[in-house]
């Protein structure tokens, strides 16, 4: 089978394309993932053929998990997609099937490779119907901002405000006033993700404010843990932030990877700007 490694401000992928949707595709992300007897990534992109798109994307997670949303893997396969000249050489805009819905992209080229890849990552949503969330009675607290629900709980002795957003996957972020270098993420990161009021788990952001145009950010991933970059994560982060008065709307988000740039009026939808690489090719024993 072959592969195509690439990353997105160091959010690493082994992207395959395919047109078979039938095999368990679960335990093949688990081997291929791993970094010590596998490839190694964050997770597995299917770049696979679509009646409604340009092309269908699945994601599937370092533990097998699929995810619903994924913003530097969705530049990484519009980049390959349009590299190797899978799309109209006259087009500037890309559209992918995924299981949160339509996303467009467009695409930046110099000398007819892509060098940007800026995508609408959809409307964030907001509250328990979009975040499957099950709140403890007398546990929290709980502070409606503009509909976005502000949820506190104690985890680790430790008491985090979390913002509830949902850009097709569920996201809490907490900002905090010290560097985010020095919050103790592979501590509280398993215990957020994990915690019995989030059913299906969440993807736990940790932010500081910098300035109205500038976060610094760390985030742990539902099913894969720490990773260098999330780019829906980075929009979660530019939501909550705009909604608690925080930024404007356009902000550089710094992080461990690298730098992503995002962009949203407060109506309609997020877009994420960041760079895609490819990184190795070769093949996997079937």
């Amino acid at each position: 089978m072959q592969f195509t490694k690439m990353q997105g401000a160091g959010n690493d992928f082994i992207l395959v394309e395919t047109n078979d949707m039938q095999p368990d595709w679960s335990p093949v992300a688990v081997a291929m993932c791993d970094r010590h007897y596998g490839i190694g990534a964050d997770g597995l992109l299917l770049l696979l053929p679509s009646d409604v798109a340009d092309f269908q994307m699945r994601i599937f997670n370092a533990d097998g998990s699929e995810a619903e949303a994924c913003g530097n893997g969705l530049r990484c396969l519009v980049k390959y997609f349009v590299d190797k000249g899978l799309a109209d050489s006259r087009a500037r805009e890309i559209s992918v099937e995924t299981v949160a819905g339509i996303r467009r992209a467009e695409i930046y080229k110099v000398d007819g490779k892509v060098t940007k890849v800026q995508t609408g990552m959809g409307k964030p949503k907001f509250g328990d119907k979009d975040i499957p969330l099950v709140m403890e009675p007398g546990g929290g607290k709980v502070v409606d901002i503009k509909s976005m629900i502000t949820y506190s709980i104690t985890v680790g002795g430790k008491e985090l405000c979390l913002s509830l957003v949902s850009m097709g996957n569920s996201h809490a972020v907490h900002f905090c006033r010290q560097p985010v270098s020095d919050f103790p993420l592979y501590q509280l990161g398993p215990e957020v993700e994990q915690h019995k009021i989030f059913p299906r788990g969440v993807n736990f952001e940790v932010a500081r404010v910098v300035n109205r145009e500038q976060i610094e950010a760390r985030v742990w991933e539902k099913g894969v843990g720490e990773t260098l970059a999330c780019g829906s994560g980075a929009c979660a982060i530019t939501v909550a932030a705009q909604l608690h008065g925080y930024i404007d709307d356009k902000v550089d988000i710094t992080l461990p990877g690298g730098v992503l740039g995002l962009e949203w009026d407060g109506v309609g939808e997020v877009f994420l700007s960041g760079p895609a690489e490819t990184v190795f090719s070769g093949e996997w024993p079937d």
